[in-house]
């Protein structure tokens, strides 16, 4: 291969699509590394919110210019020019990045739509979350996952760093919100309904739903149905069932998706798993 075939294979951005539930809205996710590629000045829609994960880049933005480094989150208002390029002549940059509605940044806040006095945040729990988050939706674009992660994250970002004040985290009735959402989720594994739907069901905003989850269950909606997802399988799989069957049967997307959770789990693969138990 060439210097410039190198040169050119490192200039990479893919684009995913996650939605937001079962039939949700969707949201894009954008996994990118660039040595030279310069962006010319545009604007989005939606909040563009970044981690930079290697290298420096500098971005043109409100008069000023940012300088990222690895680890640090950006946030760019909706329709705000900006620019991006790389900040030294040989590192590039590389970064993972997501674009959100508006709306999604404003719930479980108070206050309107929040305003980032300052686009480069230094919060290294947030980055690493917000990181592992679109690491693997990037990978398996699950909807439920989606819907139960990026919401609760983006109001965590708008509470630590925008002008938005954080609503009240008691919600009255938790466990029993909780109960009935877990009980829609295991008798809808296949095809679950979207954490909205079953907020609006409850009277309730989808941030309250998560917030009532969390605090009776100790994970997320889409944590705990995956699990319950290992569970069915497992008697699936003693009964001889290949693991590319199960994985449809307990509605995983694939038999990739189904081996992630299953080893999460249980520490094996569906395949060790079936061969262990299955009758000499």
């Amino acid at each position: 291969m060439s210097a410039r075939e190198v040169r050119e294979a490192r200039e990479q951005a893919l684009w995913t699509r996650a939605r937001l539930g079962r039939c949700g809205p969707p949201l894009d996710l954008l996994t990118a590394r660039f040595d030279r590629h310069v962006y010319a000045p545009h604007a989005h829609d939606e909040f563009t919110i970044g981690v930079c994960v290697g290298g420096s880049e500098i971005i043109d933005y409100r008069g000023g210019r940012i300088h990222t480094g690895p680890g640090s989150i950006v946030v760019l208002a909706p329709g705000e020019m900006h620019t991006g390029g790389p900040g030294t002549p040989t590192d590039g940059y590389a970064y993972r990045a997501l674009y959100a509605e508006p709306s999604l940044l404003a719930e479980g806040t108070l206050g309107g739509l929040p305003h980032f006095r300052e686009p480069l945040l230094d919060d290294p729990e947030l980055a690493a979350a917000l990181r592992t988050a679109h690491t693997e939706l990037s990978a398996c674009p699950d909807p439920l996952e989606a819907e139960s992660r990026l919401p609760w994250l983006l109001t965590a970002l708008a509470c630590r760093h925008s002008t938005a004040r954080p609503a009240c985290d008691t919600v009255p009735g938790a466990a029993h919100i909780a109960h009935a959402v877990r009980d829609r989720l295991a008798d809808e594994l296949q095809a679950p309904p979207s954490l909205a739907s079953l907020a609006t069901d409850l009277g309730l905003s989808r941030y309250q739903l998560l917030r009532a989850f969390r605090t009776t269950m100790g994970i997320p909606p889409y944590a705990w149905l995956a699990q319950h997802r290992v569970n069915r399988a497992r008697a699936l799989l003693e009964s001889g069932l290949r693991p590319a069957e199960v994985a449809t049967l307990v509605g995983f997307a694939d038999q990739a998706h189904l081996t992630r959770w299953f080893r999460r789990v249980l520490g094996v693969t569906p395949a060790a798993y079936r061969a262990s138990v299955s009758p000499s």
